[in-house]
């Protein structure tokens, strides 16, 4: 009889916390975005918006861009699949060489005051220049697009790496150094006993900026370097400009916004798997 009810307590207790969630995380988007897409539709209802409507966009793209996203018709053109894909494959590399790079110019930095004092003044001048502002620099040197894509991702999000990494080593209570000093920890001890531990969630905060200012810099880096790419694809619907590319180029847009929200949440999701808390 025990068993029985608190079974019954067990499955109240988890309808309750699912109604909960879907009330408050679930239907306030859903209502938002339809009255966003209302509003939208309204607004294509005036002859002077130029703009297709989300029912229009819907129906101009629906073949193939929704229904089939990896077709593939030979060089650039391709599905938004494949588009995305090639993005993410320049961001990942360009995002994973700025990780490694900035997290270790930040633990370096951060443990030397005279280091600190020498390269911060440059670094808050350089993290300050758009990324596009880096591309004929890095088109000069590299002489290839791909690369000088690649080049503007780690340019562009290296510095809150670097920043928060730095920061979080400056920022480690003085009792765990009192301590380490009581425990002889040195070296790589020192490393990974402390100072790492103390620096995570400084360095998943710079990572989570940097993820988002890689998609944001690819995207527009790719605008100018042409290839197979979302920036590439938007770029070239934009010239060749109708009905159905301004369709095309609005999807692909949707496309760049949930793609940026799941590279965020990726990111905070590991964060908080390994961020003490």
């Amino acid at each position: 009889m025990a068993a029985i009810l608190g079974s019954r307590t067990i499955k109240k207790n988890y309808r309750k916390n699912f109604n909960k969630l879907v009330l408050q995380k679930i239907v306030p988007p859903l209502v938002a975005l339809a009255i966003f897409l209302v509003i939208w539709q309204l607004l294509c209802l005036n002859p002077n918006f130029k703009l297709p409507g989300p029912i229009e966009t819907i129906a101009e793209t629906w073949n193939p861009f929704i229904i089939d996203p990896f077709f593939d018709n030979g060089e650039s053109d391709k599905g938004l699949g494949w588009q995305i894909l090639s993005s993410l494959g320049r961001v990942g590399l360009g995002f994973s060489l700025a990780t490694i790079v900035g997290i270790t110019l930040g633990i370096l930095i951060g443990v030397n005051k005279l280091l600190y004092n020498a390269v911060d003044p440059i670094f808050q001048v350089l993290r300050t220049v758009p990324p596009l502002a880096w591309l004929p620099i890095s088109l000069a040197a590299f002489q290839q697009a791909n690369p000088s894509a690649i080049f503007v991702i780690f340019i562009t999000s290296i510095w809150p790496i670097i920043i928060n990494t730095t920061v979080g080593v400056q920022q480690i209570p003085q009792d765990y150094v009192n301590v380490a000093r009581v425990l002889r920890l040195k070296g790589a001890k020192y490393f990974f006993k402390v100072v790492f531990p103390a620096t995570v969630p400084y360095i998943f905060t710079g990572l989570r900026i940097g993820i988002g200012l890689s998609w944001l810099a690819i995207v527009a880096a790719e605008m100018l370097v042409g290839g197979v790419g979302i920036g590439s694809f938007i770029w070239d619907a934009y010239n060749t400009t109708t009905e159905t590319n301004l369709s095309e180029i609005i999807l692909a847009l949707i496309y760049v916004g949930l793609v940026g929200l799941i590279l965020d949440r990726m990111v905070g999701f590991i964060a908080s798997k390994v961020v003490p808390d």
